[in-house]
């Protein structure tokens, strides 16, 4: 198996399929929302021929070396860590993170139960006898602030899935032998920079389906006077969970504002290091056809740019726009679960 692009792959990854990933929707649900029309103006719409030719345009196959596991992590450099301590200057922390609970609604538990029990339990009283417990979630789930491993989705080349960096992906009921999450460094700090979307348009929320363009990204940093550079981390807040709070849940993941994939050559050119967002990144449906999640598909598989899904960005929003300051110190730690497909995203923002 190839490890990275060289010319005489060029034949090969033409005919390199994007599958539709094992999270992609169903049709039958996915029709409960409509394609925004702005995703089919034809000076936005993207088809798999775009697609396919942006694996090759956009790749960072073999940038950090055949054995890089970390993608564009690489990117947040020591230099960039000190850069971003300056950012502290009133010595306000907030958390972006959400964690699950035991809610039964329609955007938690849908990829496996939460259950938290007291594990010593007198078999008489049925009271605990000691303060132990335990908990059991799954990684994806739609309350979890969740940062997706490079190995969580993958392409098809010459017949054999593949996955960042030309890796074979490996499955095992241990979880992924390659760029599984514990082989992605365990902590970073970074300049985070906040698109605060629903305040630049005076609304709570953007509305379900709502795709943001490039032109959104760059009109945005016009307002708040930042410029997303390499190595930032980028915060994408929809109003996720504003809405959630005023409105109760919903089908986020099959019908929520987010990324249209006109952006991935942008994030691709300003070397954006790990994308969050408060939803699932892309926005759903994605308007592009045969596939939902582009995004998803092409950051991880072929740019090698971790994602968070779920981020928690209502607070910090909040006091980003109260400080009238949307760039701070993130500090970001990664639980090396072996093998693993995700990691709760366990990040404060510092201003």
């Amino acid at each position: 198996m190839y490890r990275f692009f060289t010319p005489q792959l060029k034949t090969i990854t033409r005919l390199a399929v994007l599958i539709v990933p094992l999270l992609m929707l169903n049709v039958a649900t996915a029709q409960e929302f409509q394609v925004h029309p702005a995703t089919q103006v034809p000076s936005m719409l993207v088809t798999q021929d775009t697609l396919k030719k942006w694996e090759q345009e956009l790749s960072n196959w073999g940038r950090w070396g055949p054995d890089d596991q970390r993608g564009t992590l690489n990117l947040i450099t020591p230099e960039k860590t000190i850069e971003a301590a300056a950012l502290v200057r009133v010595g306000e922390t907030v958390t972006l993170q959400h964690f699950v609970n035991n809610e039964q609604t329609v955007d938690s538990q849908s990829f496996g139960p939460t259950k938290h029990w007291m594990s010593r339990i007198d078999p008489e009283t049925g009271l605990p006898t000691f303060a132990l417990d335990e908990i059991q979630f799954s990684l994806h789930d739609g309350m979890l602030s969740h940062l997706d491993a490079l190995c969580h989705y993958r392409t098809e080349i010459d017949g054999e899935y593949v996955i960042f960096n030309g890796y074979p992906q490996n499955l095992t009921a241990s979880g992924c032998e390659d760029l599984a999450i514990d082989r992605m460094g365990t902590s970073y700090i970074t300049r985070g920079i906040l698109v605060d979307m629903p305040l630049m348009r005076g609304v709570d929320w953007l509305e379900p389906s709502t795709p943001i363009f490039v032109a959104d990204l760059e009109a945005w940093e016009e307002y708040a006077g930042v410029k997303v550079g390499s190595g930032d981390a980028l915060f994408i807040r929809t109003g996720r969970w504003a809405m959630r709070d005023a409105e109760g849940p919903w089908r986020y993941g099959q019908g929520g504002a987010g990324l249209h994939a006109t952006v991935l050559p942008w994030l691709r050119e300003r070397d954006v290091a790990i994308l969050i967002s408060d939803a699932v990144n892309d926005v759903q449906p994605s308007g592009v056809a045969g596939i939902n999640r582009p995004v998803h598909q092409l950051t991880q598989v072929n740019i090698g740019l971790p994602i968070v899904d779920n981020g928690y960005l209502k607070d910090v929003a909040a006091t980003a726009a109260r400080l009238r300051r949307w760039e701070f110190m993130t500090s970001i730690q990664i639980l090396p679960v072996e093998g693993g497909t995700a990691s709760p995203f366990n990040a404060n923002a510092s201003f």
